[in-house]
Formats: structure tokens, C-alpha cells, sequence
């Protein structure tokens, strides 16, 4: 992949691109999907009920904390799967691009088929989420949603040069931690959180507190533009804003 940067194979005549040898498959890749894979089909084996069936077992109880959600700081191997999904998504987008040049694709055509997979990525995560509901759950908290949303973005910074995605991943971080902390901190517990919540931060950090924060604020505004059958207060599942 080294020696086919994006941004030279882009440039080149289409029989020159098709001329480029397309790379095999990468097995680190492949196990670190099949990881992730183990990290989230484990969530059946519920490690959980073993643990507080055997509580003087640090083994047990260890493998039940990697196998959920922390109650929000911290992370365990189980709040990695998504992140892990996302970076796979990274980590591929290079070589499927290079395979399409190399088919001879116009970038015209790679835009075409990036958004078109983002649209299908979205819906079909707000499908699983509407499986056991009356109507559409317009929600994007799900993985292949998340993945949907941002894979514009990440196809736009695949034909620019390292310099530049270097430059775009620190403004990114640096201005969301900025919104975050100018955002106003918080007078009392969020909805849904008991006040006096012992993961709750206190002073600057509060600025990051569950259900207070800015994220929870924009999806308060953001969710409620969508119908639904009650207002959205708070993301009652294991992937909290």
C-alpha cells in the first residue's frame, strides 16, 4: 500500500491504474476482526451471572468486566467493539480504494458508490433498531450507523496527503474537547442519572458528566426533529451521549 499512495494513483491514466497489482489479504486485519467479532458474540455467554454466581473468583470476574459497558469513565474490552469497528473501517478503505482505481473507476464513480454504501449503512442501522418497535426508531447510536455517518469524511481524507490527515484528526479532537468544555456545566444530575452519582466528575470535568453534556444536548434537539413516540430525553442503553 506504501508504494501506491492514493493521491499519485488518482493522477494516473486508467490502463496505467489497472496495470497496479491489487495486494492480498492482511491477516493481522483478519484476526483483529475476528477479535472483535469474539468480543461481541461473548456478550451471549453471560459471564456476568458466573461471576456473581462464583464472587470470590477473580478469573470470573475479571471476564465479566470485559464483556460490558463501564458506567461511563474508564473503558473495558467491551467499549472498545465499536471504536474497533470503526478503525477496521479505517484501516480497509485504503485498499478498496486502490482496488477500484485499479478496476479502472472514475472518482466520480468511487463518491457514487461511497455514499450510496453510507445511506445503506445508516438505514439498515436504524432498521435493527426498529425491529421490536410500532414505528421507525430514529436512532444513531448503532454501530453501522455511526460507521454510515462518518464514512464521507473518512473517503474525502483518503486522497489527501498524510501532512493533511494528520492536521484534520488534531483539529477534530482539539475542537470537540473545546465544545465540550465551553459548554455550560451543569446545575444538577441529568435526566436518568440519581443525583449524587458516584461516576459523576467534579469541577472542570463536569463539563463531561452523563446526560449533561453536550453530546446529550445535541441529541436532545437533533433525535426530536425525528417522530417518535416520546420525546427523547436521555439514551437509556448501554451507549450513553
Amino acid at each position: 500500500m506504501n508504494a501506491i499512495p492514493l493521491t499519485d494513483t488518482a493522477a494516473l491514466p486508467r490502463h496505467s491504474v489497472a496495470a497496479i497489482k491489487t495486494p492480498g489479504r492482511i491477516a493481522s486485519v483478519d484476526i483483529y476482526r475476528g477479535f472483535v467479532m469474539l468480543l461481541m458474540m461473548a456478550e451471549v455467554l453471560n459471564l456476568q451471572a458466573v461471576s456473581e454466581a462464583l464472587p470470590d473468583s477473580g478469573f470470573w470476574r475479571f471476564l465479566a468486566f470485559h464483556q460490558s459497558h463501564v458506567p461511563w469513565a474508564g473503558c473495558s474490552l467491551h467499549d472498545m467493539i465499536q471504536p474497533s469497528f470503526s478503525f477496521l473501517v479505517g484501516v480497509a478503505l485504503p485498499f478498496s480504494m486502490a482496488g477500484r482505481l485499479a478496476k479502472g473507476d472514475s472518482l466520480l464513480q468511487l463518491w457514487r458508490h461511497t455514499l450510496v454504501r453510507s445511506l445503506i449503512l445508516i438505514a439498515l442501522g436504524i432498521f435493527l433498531r426498529s425491529m421490536h418497535s410500532e414505528r421507525t426508531n430514529f436512532t444513531f447510536e448503532d454501530t453501522l450507523t455511526m460507521i454510515g455517518l462518518g464514512y464521507p469524511f473518512l473517503f474525502a481524507l483518503g486522497f489527501v496527503n498524510m501532512r493533511t490527515r494528520i492536521i484534520a484528526c488534531a483539529a477534530i479532537l482539539f475542537t470537540y474537547w473545546l465544545a465540550f468544555a465551553l459548554y455550560p456545566l451543569p446545575v444538577a444530575a441529568g435526566p436518568g442519572v440519581p443525583a449524587g452519582w458516584e461516576h459523576n466528575f467534579d469541577g472542570f470535568a463536569a463539563h463531561w458528566n452523563k446526560n449533561t453534556n453536550l453530546a446529550w444536548a445535541f441529541d436532545t434537539w437533533f433525535l426530536n426533529l425525528f417522530p417518535r413516540q416520546a420525546p427523547f430525553l436521555f439514551n437509556g442503553g448501554d451507549m450513553l451521549p
